[in-house]
């Protein structure tokens, strides 16, 4: 682990809302450490960085550290105060968060991806950035090493036990199928039909599916960011793709805020409970659904091993708007570490 040379001044903070705290300054903050967490409330990977973001805040608080997470959203929904401060509330978010909805610190940070991690040193020098998930310990020792050039007192504590089984530093993971979008801008859509930009196609499940592809059958609407079903009354749509990984998410909302429901099969089956994830609601006639209301990552399946499905989607509501599917994987259980 090497630290950057302090070459990169950090660009001044400057958000349009700021939560949990009074906007907070680099420059009044001179002599701090600060680590600053570029994150969006529907992304599954910044989600699983949340519990370290966190646990570092509160051993290193008192050794002179200040956390700021940045919210920059994703997706246009995400720019909503009230959607960001009662996500806020579910993940037990203490820290100050600053909502930089028009993307000006991600644009000053030269950030690409959610999520990323900044270390600030004393002098208000960048001299430590981490993409994506992973590397906590190795972090980790550059938080610690900052904290003492900056003169903490007393003897630093030791490093944090890794959360999960593949966040340990020798984990061997499988490779899961990547994020597959919706929308019509950086979309996976599989079907010959293709996409429409802001229009109403009826697609037919073609029966043969792609990796990495997604696949529509009924009537969606194509926008930008999502697709929404536009059938009428009586008719239904689904989404369909095969998939490789433990579990699966979906960032799903609905258009005027009314419950819609969403109808889930895995191998044209409905979902058994000891693998259906905390959104699912099991009926008595054997059928699993999820029901979507505000516009965040919904969590749908967790497999109790890695493996191939294929996955089916069904809805009659108009109202529902989806945009993107995540998973996530598992250590090889060959490739566990004994040491």
């Amino acid at each position: 682990m090497e630290l950057e040379p302090k070459h990169i001044q950090a660009p001044e903070l400057y958000g349009s809302f700021w939560l949990n705290s009074e906007p907070i300054s680099l420059r009044e903050s001179s002599g701090e450490v600060m680590l600053i967490d570029f994150w969006d409330y529907t992304d599954i990977h910044c989600i699983r960085v949340l519990p370290y973001i966190q646990e570092w805040q509160k051993k290193y608080k008192p050794f002179g550290l200040t956390v700021v997470g940045v919210h920059t959203p994703e997706f246009e929904f995400g720019a909503s105060l009230k959607r960001v401060q009662k996500a806020l509330e579910e993940f037990k978010i203490t820290y100050p968060v600053m909502l930089d909805n028009e993307a000006t610190m991600w644009n000053a940070y030269s950030v690409r991806h959610w999520p990323t991690r900044c270390l600030i040193d004393r002098d208000g020098y960048v001299r430590f950035v981490q993409h994506g998930e992973g590397g906590y310990s190795e972090f980790e020792r550059a938080l610690q090493q900052l904290l003492s050039e900056a003169g903490s007192h007393g003897e630093l504590p030791a490093l944090t036990i890794p959360f999960r089984e593949e966040d340990q530093a020798s984990a061997v993971c499988f490779h899961p199928t990547s994020e597959l979008y919706l929308g019509y801008l950086r979309g996976a859509l599989g079907n010959p039909e293709g996409y429409n930009p802001e229009s109403t196609l009826e697609y037919t499940d073609p029966g043969i599916y792609m990796p990495e592809r997604i696949y529509a059958a009924g009537k969606w609407m194509n926008d930008r960011q999502c697709l929404r079903f536009d059938g009428t009354e009586g008719e239904e749509g689904a989404i369909l793709f095969p998939y490789q990984a433990c579990e699966v998410n979906a960032v799903m909302g609905s258009r005027d805020g009314s419950l819609c429901e969403v109808t889930i099969q895995q191998n044209s089956k409905p979902l058994p409970k000891e693998i259906s994830g905390e959104d699912i609601f099991q009926f008595p006639e054997e059928q699993s659904s999820l029901f979507v209301d505000m516009p965040r990552m919904y969590t749908i399946i967790r497999n109790k091993e890695f493996g191939s499905h294929m996955l089916k989607l069904t809805t009659s509501n108009q109202n529902l708007e989806i945009y993107s599917f995540t998973f996530t994987t598992s250590v090889i259980p060959e490739l566990i570490s004994t040491n």
